[in-house]
């Protein structure tokens, strides 16, 4: 019988790459790139209509079996779509199959693909999913993985995946943090995760999930570097080159020299609470932190916003492998939204 899978879960910059690559290495588990398929499939999933109507639930496997297709870390294989439509049914919500049924059927295919006991899935955005999740499957693993978000705002601002001015990047960290505080605080079973300790102690904390998990720890988890998986990973964009090295900590408290003193604090401003709940101390005091930005800064925020992405778009195109898997991707889903607009739903 598989293993009740796993999740990543918290915000992207956060080291989730490098914890799949980790946990990808072991013998039991695996946890492809994710295609990211409940955010992208999510809000277009009512237009598909009902899905326990065969032509609508193939519409929907199709177009997801494309994203897979068109990924921009590719799948060494893709499940075929008669396959997935029965494997859907196996997974039904309440009122019958469903986008997560479809989403879990393609999981669990490649799980029996490389005949190992458990998959995981390293989209830190299924937390917003995590009462779907536990409907399912009451004891999956969630690994709650999180990061100074100063830190996670300085390695933001140069990442292909992500906001780039700090306010923004702390916005989308409050919000998601608060998603796992509210977790806890209704009694779901979440593994916290800090990044820090992970970069300052990798086998312990390795060896923490694995405990959690329920699996054995291999010493050559600490080695995941030198596995196909992680060289495939750093070689296709540069916001991912780490997983080819060890485990360090070079980048913790990379703001104190790549951030200025606004930037600072600007995510303090809107992260500083939840900091704080997390064990993570402000460097501007309270006072500083109540003062609300105004229009006009908010607006210069938003210009140095656009600014960053056109500076990292063309670094992309000088660094990142991956570029047209990006380009392809994005006009696959404007595709596929324009004919969703197009047809009604039945």
């Amino acid at each position: 019988m598989p293993s009740d899978p796993l999740f990543i879960i918290g915000t992207e910059r956060s080291g989730s790459n490098l914890l799949r690559v980790i946990l990808n290495s072991h013998p039991n588990i695996v946890i492809p790139h994710p295609p990211h398929i409940m955010r992208y499939f999510g809000p277009l999933e009512a237009r598909y209509g009902d899905l326990s109507r065969h032509r609508n639930l193939r519409r929907l496997v199709d177009d997801v079996l494309r994203l897979v297709k068109a990924h921009i870390h590719p799948w060494s294989w893709i499940p075929k779509a008669d396959d997935i439509l029965q494997r859907s049914l196996m997974y039904p919500g309440r009122s019958g199959p469903e986008l997560f049924s479809v989403y879990v059927a393609i999981h669990e295919s490649l799980r029996e693909r490389v005949r190992k006991q458990r998959w995981g899935c390293k989209s830190t955005f299924m937390i917003a999913n995590v009462p779907r999740i536990l409907q399912e499957w009451p004891n999956a693993r969630l690994l709650w993985l999180f990061r100074d978000p100063r830190d996670v705002a300085a390695s933001s601002r140069i990442s292909i995946f992500s906001a780039f001015h700090p306010y923004y990047t702390a916005q989308l960290w409050t919000e998601q943090q608060q998603q796992g505080l509210t977790l806890e605080e209704a009694g779901v079973s979440l593994l916290r995760i800090r990044y820090e300790e992970l970069a300052a102690d990798p086998e312990g904390q390795i060896r923490r999930i694995c405990e959690y998990l329920g699996e054995e720890f291999h010493p050559h988890m600490l080695e995941f570097f030198k596995g196909k998986e992680a060289r495939a990973s750093s070689s296709l964009a540069e916001s991912w080159k780490n997983t080819s090295q060890p485990v360090n900590a070079d980048g913790l408290e990379r703001w104190r020299r790549d951030l200025s003193r606004e930037e600072v604090l600007a995510v303090e401003g809107v992260a500083g609470e939840t900091m704080e709940r997390l064990g993570y101390v402000p460097d501007r005091s309270a006072a500083d932190r109540a003062v609300k930005p105004g229009p006009l800064t908010r607006a210069g925020w938003w210009i140095s916003d656009r600014w960053c992405w056109l500076k990292v778009q063309l670094r992309s195109l000088r660094k990142d492998r991956n570029v047209r898997l990006r380009w392809r991707r994005a006009q696959l889903m404007r595709g596929i939204r324009l004919g969703l607009a197009l047809r009604a739903p039945s």
